[in-house]
């Protein structure tokens, strides 16, 4: 069974900083990119970063220069620096992956989400 399982949620102040690892496991993810999502209550949601399996990288306008993808292919992993953190980015992120041409708008598997909070 293809599994996404994160990691690295929790309560953290305003300016502060988090990592989110999401651990793949069930099948080789080769050439797939992998990516995170997020949604905040009362809202749908939306497309925070990815990162494709030749090492590009794409981020949200509203998280650019603040979070960071990587993966660790040796250990099907895929995780998401979150620096400078402010409370709009209070969300159930989850971790993604899919083709790359289609991993911002349409991810073909899902993980089951990780709560992260910003306080002011």
């Amino acid at each position: 069974q293809v599994q996404l399982v994160e990691s690295g949620g929790g309560l953290v102040q305003a300016g502060g900083s988090l990592r989110l690892s999401c651990a793949a496991s069930g099948r080789t993810f080769s050439g797939y990119a992998m990516g995170w999502f997020r949604q905040a209550p009362g809202k749908e949601r939306e497309f925070v970063a990815a990162i494709t399996s030749g090492g590009s990288t794409r981020y949200a306008d509203s998280v650019k220069g603040r979070f960071t993808i990587s993966t660790d292919n040796a250990k099907n992993a895929v995780y998401l620096q979150m620096n400078s953190l402010k409370p709009e980015d209070t969300a159930v992120y989850y971790c993604a992956a899919g083709p790359s041409i289609t991993i911002a708008t349409m991810p073909r598997l899902l993980g089951q989400g990780t709560q992260v909070t910003v306080s002011s």
